[in-house]
């Protein structure tokens, strides 16, 4: 670490963090945000969800495993700088193809590091997320709080469109390979069932996602985030999933209004974004959350079981339980904070979480939601 350049965390209020520079030697801003998980740093770093934002990892030392391309949930890096308390410039693990460091600054990812992030966090806990830069330009710190102050709000910003697909593809993971060059076979919970075709609306969403749906035998159709509904149903799915994703819900009207015209035609499921989607298209409002739900360790408790699962969450809005219609059960709520985590429609096939059953916090917890959904399917197709 000696000999490593000066770098600057400058917060949209004035406050400022002093620290040294990895990865990318460029300048980035974005609304800055702290996450609890303990490991799974790359995929934090890959998670489209993250566009747009600068993540403070409360875990102290980062980098000591090195990145590995199974570890990816996308094709590169999303978010925009990386606040660390230790950045480690080696690995120690023999998955690892590329230490943290070079894997970061191939992909214009900024670091700093020597932090004390739990300052970080406590001013962020305090008084909320805020816009932030991070620069080597360490002496011009009066510009760099202006640049923060004048970069665009999260809230109102459509970042689903940016991050989605561009063209559709199907999904199947008997064709990825990890990095010993063996297949990665999915694991057929529905093995000698019929396949299901699943259309999966891509509004940012993570590679596990996929995985999962492909070990309930579903063969799964991607869309870019701006297909029409009517295109979607010419596919002829068994069900439609929303992805996760990054920014505000509320400016996604073409979503909404996709998933209304969709409700009642074909099973539906929505993670994250897609369960905000879906509280809209139901006729509910959202909200900013006054610092989010980032981290690996959110209890969630589902109401239907009264169980408690332990859940990956990723997300700075929420879906107002207190605006929903009569014909909407609430399913799950954060034990946190009791704010709503999932929901159903009562008549229609259709339901949705606010974490991420995909990610394996609990480990298994949450893997149910998947089967349920294909158990939706094969009752609809039946009629």
């Amino acid at each position: 670490m000696q000999g490593a350049m000066q770098a600057i965390l400058a917060l949209e209020d004035g406050r400022l963090f002093r620290g040294k520079a990895f990865g990318s030697v460029v300048e980035r801003v974005g609304e800055v945000v702290f996450n609890t998980s303990l490991t799974g740093y790359q995929e934090i770093f890959t998670d489209p969800s993250y566009a747009g934002q600068i993540v403070v990892l409360t875990n102290p030392q980062i980098g000591n495993y090195g990145t590995s391309p199974s570890d990816a949930e996308s094709a590169k890096p999303y978010i925009e700088g990386l606040v660390v308390r230790e950045f480690s410039p080696i690995s120690s693990s023999w998955r690892s193809t590329e230490v943290a460091d070079e894997y970061l600054e191939r992909n214009g990812v900024p670091v700093i590091s020597e932090i004390d992030t739990r300052a970080v966090v406590r001013h962020l806990r305090a008084n909320g997320v805020m816009r932030g830069v991070i620069s080597t330009a360490v002496e011009d710190t009066d510009a760099l709080v202006a640049k923060a102050r004048a970069h665009k709000k999260m809230d109102g910003t459509d970042l689903a469109s940016v991050v989605s697909t561009k063209t559709s593809y199907t999904w199947d993971t008997t064709e990825k390979r990890n990095e010993t060059g063996d297949k990665l076979l999915p694991v057929a919970n529905g093995e000698g069932s019929e396949t299901m075709h699943v259309v999966a609306y891509d509004f940012g969403i993570k590679q596990n996602i996929l995985r999962m749906l492909t070990r309930e035998n579903c063969r799964v159709t991607v869309v870019p985030a701006k297909t029409s509904a009517a295109d979607v149903m010419a596919l002829q799915p068994d069900g439609v999933f929303c992805s996760n994703g990054p920014g505000d819900p509320e400016p996604l009207d073409y979503a909404v209004a996709n998933v209304q015209e969709l409700q009642g035609k074909v099973p539906l499921f929505g993670i994250c974004l897609g369960h905000q989607i879906f509280g809209l298209a139901l006729g509910g409002k959202t909200y900013k959350l006054k610092f989010g739900h980032h981290g690996g360790n959110h209890p969630i408790k589902n109401l239907e079981t009264g169980k408690v699962e332990i859940t990956a969450q990723n997300h700075n809005f929420n879906v107002d339980p207190k605006s929903l219609p009569d014909d909407v059960e609430v399913t799950h709520v954060n034990l946190n904070d009791d704010t709503l985590a999932g929901l159903k429609h009562k008549t229609d096939p259709m339901f949705s979480v606010q974490y991420h059953p995909e990610a394996s916090p609990g480990p298994h917890d949450s893997h149910y939601l998947f089967r349920d959904f294909r158990k939706m399917m094969e009752e609809w197709r039946k009629g």
